[in-house]
């Protein structure tokens, strides 16, 4: 491997090398925490909210450090419109922008994974008991 300016050399061991993550691996880590019991404040791993499910899932999937509450998860990513969302982006839920009370990881198919009273759960985005506030992407992910 060379620099950029090509005037330093070396090699570089794979195992420092790390892969993108992905979708996949993505889907497999909260795949794995359905069913698992909600609890207020719950960062698992054998019970969850919403926002420390999201926090957990992106930790072990991405290496990724989210913050701790879905209204924080918000302000800090960049958020998307539902025509650009990608399998793995985050939905988010409340009153308005500024009060945001639940998010779940996007699937697909209009479908999320969350963490709500009934436990982690796969669920349609588009029901009458979540008002979609917006969406956003905290990692690029290979599809």
């Amino acid at each position: 491997m060379t620099n950029k300016s090509g005037s330093v050399s070396g090699w570089i061991w794979h195992k420092y090398l790390k892969a993108g993550a992905t979708y996949a691996t993505l889907y497999g880590y909260a795949k794995d925490e359905l069913g698992k019991p909600y609890s207020y404040g719950g960062n698992g791993p054998s019970s969850f909210d919403c926002s420390g499910l999201t926090k957990y899932v992106y930790a072990k999937a991405a290496d990724k450090t989210l913050p701790r509450t879905a209204q924080s998860q918000y302000d800090t990513y960049t958020h998307v419109s539902s025509s650009k969302l990608e399998k793995g982006d985050l939905a988010f839920f409340g009153g308005s922008t500024s009060s945001i009370t639940h998010v779940g990881i996007y699937i697909g198919d209009g479908m999320m994974l969350d963490a709500q009273n009934y436990g982690v759960i796969s669920e349609a985005i588009h029901v009458s008991w979540w008002h979609v506030v917006g969406y956003a992407w905290p990692e690029t992910l290979v599809q």
